[in-house]
């Protein structure tokens, strides 16, 4: 706005008319329009949990989307640790971070973030990494052979190869490039923003505050020398970045940001052992309900985060082969030997489920206890109420008449005296809901039942 301003001086001199001040102000004002819009667009994009494919796609594209929309500068927010993508991946997105026509900037934050492992190897390729307080990086690994080549952002890059360091230790270790501002930088700032600076009352932060940026507009309104524009301005007294360059945020879709969370360690372990038993729970109940769809459509995403998680398939196997242990004592309403069994094999498969990637132990923990209280009392409670009758004398049911409720073709419910039973027809005489039944044989909880009219019989047995 400079510019403006003499020509707007130098027309009151020469003239003094009103009419060609307020024209001029009208040119300066479409020469600001024209500066914003020559400042551009940069786009943020979030990176969050474990880098899996759909992460990994989401860089991808927001790498070529950002050059093809003309962005000044592509930033991307980060705090991941984990890579579950393979090797040859990570390279395709090194090489597309790395060859990317406009500049790429990594912003690790927000407080408590960390990057670490192959993650971090990758966005090293990037022109720029800022960090914000309290986060953390390190613990690369050995040097990945494909990105070997590509350039590096990381100082003393050793230092992180095998440890894990805070934010003040990047910092006063120089891994984390940084140029802080001295008091001679200070006063050329307050001069330019017009305030009057007096060196005795001004405080130099030290290098650990000049070096982190607490949020993402603190660490863009630095990246003047990646194409970021910002103007100094009088806020409060104080010189203060004002950005002029737009900032777009970009992230997932709602689709594939359930997917993306359907692959994080927990929450498939946690959608597995829920679907498996609502369908367990499904199966001891009257037909095919509420439960078992919601088990069922559990069951599945599970399916999408287990084959993209590195996981022990013989774990997966234990946990499977629990609910069938479960199983066999909820029908007869009472816990034993099978219920133990499937304890010890659900904990078992719960804590060697994945190899490679780490699940906190409150999931576990809650999972555990939450299927000991289901099947040690929960289930069986509910089957005993439901469907289970007193092991003798039950001769009274035989000849009785009922109703059927869900189709008994081979087995369905049935309602006898107004109590719902589980029921198998007798002799593959099958029949509908709404028809009328008659008892002719009882099984430990199950009743065997027939048509009153049309049933199969077997005319060498005596009629009852």
């Amino acid at each position: 706005m400079r510019t403006p301003r003499l020509k707007l001086a130098a027309a009151c001199l020469v003239g003094g008319s009103v009419l060609a001040a307020l024209g001029l102000a009208g040119v300066g004002s479409a020469a600001a329009d024209s500066h914003d819009s020559d400042a551009g667009v940069a786009v943020v994009v979030e990176v969050t949990g474990l880098l899996d494919p759909v992460m990994a796609e989401l860089i991808e594209s927001s790498v070529a989307d950002a050059a093809d929309a003309g962005a000044r500068l592509l930033v991307f927010r980060v705090d991941s640790s984990r890579s579950v993508v393979s090797d040859d991946r990570l390279a395709e997105l090194a090489d597309a971070i790395a060859g990317s026509p406009i500049p790429i900037a990594i912003w690790v934050g927000p407080n408590g973030a960390s990057l670490e492992g192959k993650v971090a190897q990758l966005f090293a390729t990037a022109d720029e990494v800022g960090i914000a307080p309290g986060t953390r990086v390190g613990d690369l690994g050995p040097t990945l052979p494909m990105l070997a080549d590509h350039p590096v952002a990381w100082n003393n890059q050793d230092l992180i190869r095998h440890e894990v360091l805070g934010w003040r230790q990047l910092i006063w270790e120089g891994v984390i490039a940084c140029d802080p501002l001295t008091l001679d930088d200070f006063g050329d700032r307050f001069a330019e923003a017009g305030i009057p600076f007096d060196p005795k009352t001004i405080r130099v932060p030290p290098d650990e505050e000049q070096c982190v940026a607490p949020l993402i507009g603190d660490f863009l309104v630095d990246l003047d020398h990646l194409g970021f524009v910002s103007s100094l301005e009088n806020i409060d007294a104080q010189p203060r970045l004002k950005p002029i360059t737009q900032v777009q945020f970009r992230g997932l879709s709602l689709a594939h940001q359930l997917f993306h969370t359907v692959a994080s360690p927990p929450v498939a372990y946690l959608l597995l052992t829920i679907g498996m038993g609502l369908m367990l729970f499904e199966f001891f109940t009257a037909g095919i309900g509420v439960a078992g769809v919601v088990g069922a459509l559990l069951f599945i995403l599970s399916g999408y985060g287990f084959a993209v998680l590195p996981h022990n398939t013989w774990a997966l196997v234990l946990l499977a082969a629990s609910m069938v242990a479960f199983g066999i004592d909820v029908q007869t309403s009472v816990p034993r030997f099978w219920t133990g069994a499937g304890m010890l094999m659900f904990a078992a498969g719960t804590w060697w489920l994945y190899d490679g990637v780490s699940m906190s132990w409150i999931p576990m923990v809650v999972m555990t206890g939450a299927v000991a209280v289901a099947m040690f009392s929960g289930m069986p409670s509910m089957v005993r109420t439901r469907f289970s009758t007193p092991t003798i004398g039950r001769d009274w049911m035989i000849g009785e008449i009922g109703e059927v409720v869900d189709d008994v073709s081979p087995d369905g419910v049935v309602r006898i005296r107004d109590a719902l039973w589980r029921a198998r027809v007798n002799r593959a005489t099958p029949v509908t809901a709404g028809d009328q039944i008659r008892v002719v044989e009882i099984d430990g909880l199950w009743l065997e039942v027939e048509p009153l009219e049309g049933a199969a019989r077997d005319y060498r047995e005596p009629r009852r």
